[in-house]
């Protein structure tokens, strides 16, 4: 499992240092080019404007054709927005470099790859390994944004990031394994099996507040920092490296445990509550100053992202059908990204109108509303289990019986591997029923 999926977690580790890399020090935009904070955080986060636009188109292609290609073809488009952004020397032209950035939106696609090329109950182990590849180029972009922007100035940021780009490319098509050539026993292309999907739809609406939050936060703290704490730039990974460390230190174990016992609904609860307690910190640090409980601010968010990330796309992956993973996930990761470009706009307009100190309160209630809708609306999918056949011992008549079966969910043919894969619900129906009802025809 792991050389198989270890390649693909380089190719989104880069491209997503690529897009965190300017995070850290976003509030430097405003000294930079002499403008305001809402343009700053335009240029943080417009590149998910037009990833809104593109990542479903993206999602349904994949579906269709060659994951691994439309994967190619994003990282090019991502490559071409990187260089306008290395030699931006106005905020227009960073924010349009940003855009073009964005408009390479395959983040769902790779995802979706990831959960072609492995079985389903190792995807939970696949989408950590790719979870903390992302978390890894985390703390790479939190330890070097600020270095080099010190010493090479803010568009360097770029530069590396495009050449890390061409080596993207370089191992997606030497080292990533094709796309598995799947065929379905139905195709339904309905938009509305995956927007009416109850567990999707909380997926899709977390996927917006997880990301929002997560941008918001970038440019809160970064402007915090500077204006209420008067810390250098220079000196902002002496923060974010220890935090995204331990965000490290907590995504392996809790991983685990989700793996082991299934506890995805709880493990996300836990992640909320560490946004809840994150921002609260924030804000009874900005009052007097006391710069211990923004620190702790800090920490608890890092811990709470680092929770969620790989586990909301295990959960984004496992409630659609088979065939509508690229669509469903291409949905999920708009969502996201609609978060992020609200985050990033609203980040600094909100942050001058209002102050950290109040806006810290409204998103702890959004966090406690969140919880609230999760725990109540989201189903756990711990009995969803597979059963792998052997494609030369079944034919079509056998598996068309399959249909009537009460707890199968779905099944379909991966000729790449030579499989049937039967997916099934174990409160109804287990393994050896499911072989006996086969067999009798």
């Amino acid at each position: 499992m792991f050389n198989q999926i270890f390649p693909l977690t380089i190719v989104s580790s880069l491209r997503f240092f690529g897009l965190f890399i300017v995070l850290p020090i976003i509030g430097l935009y405003t000294d930079e080019f002499q403008t305001s904070a809402f343009l700053a955080g335009m240029a943080a986060g417009g590149y998910a404007l037009t990833q809104i636009i593109f990542q479903t188109p993206f999602g349904i292609w994949s579906d269709r054709y060659n994951r691994k290609h439309i994967i190619g073809i994003g990282l090019i488009i991502f490559l071409v927005g990187s260089l306008v952004c290395a030699i931006a020397d106005d905020i227009t032209t960073l924010i349009i470099g940003r855009f073009i950035q964005g408009a390479g939106a395959i983040g769902g696609v790779v995802s979706a790859q990831i959960a072609d090329l492995v079985r389903e109950e190792e995807r939970n182990k696949a989408m950590a390994v790719m979870g903390a590849g992302i978390f890894i180029s985390f703390i790479l972009a939190m330890l070097l944004s600020p270095l080099i922007a010190s010493y090479f100035g803010l568009n360097a940021l770029f530069l590396l990031t495009s050449l890390l780009c061409v080596l993207s490319l370089i191992v997606l098509y030497a080292k990533v394994p094709n796309t598995p050539n799947v065929k379905y026993h139905f195709q339904t292309d309905k938009m509305s099996d995956i927007l009416k999907n109850k567990n999707l739809l909380v997926m899709n609406l977390s996927a917006f507040l997880q990301k929002f939050l997560m941008i918001f936060a970038f440019v809160c703290i970064s402007l915090a920092l500077k204006n209420e704490f008067s810390i250098p730039s220079s000196d902002f990974w002496k923060i974010y490296a220890p935090a995204a460390c331990l965000g490290v230190l907590v995504m392996g174990p809790i991983s685990v445990l989700v793996q082991k016992k299934g506890y995805f609904k709880g493990a996300m609860l836990i992640g909320i509550f560490a946004f809840i307690a994150s921002y609260f910190f924030m804000a009874l640090s900005l009052p007097s100053l006391y710069f211990a409980f923004f620190v702790a601010g800090v920490l608890t968010f890092f811990i709470g992202f680092a929770i969620l990330e790989p586990i909301m796309q295990t959960l984004a992956s496992r409630y659609p059908k088979a065939h509508q993973k690229g669509a469903a996930l291409g949905v999920f990761t708009t969502l996201g990204y609609v978060g992020s470009a609200l985050g990033g706009i609203c980040g600094g307009w909100l942050y001058e109108s209002l102050g950290l100190y109040h806006l810290s309160i409204m998103i702890t209630i959004v966090c406690l509303v969140w919880a609230l809708i999760l725990g109540l609306f989201l189903t756990n999918p711990q009995n969803q289990k597979n059963l792998y056949l052997d494609i030369q011992a079944y034919d079509a008549d056998s598996l068309n019986t399959l249909d009537s079966i009460t707890g199968v969910i779905e099944w379909y043919i991966n000729h790449t591997q030579q499989t049937i894969i039967v997916k099934y619900d174990d409160k109804h129906i287990n393994e050896d029923q499911i072989l006996q009802y086969l067999n009798k025809k």
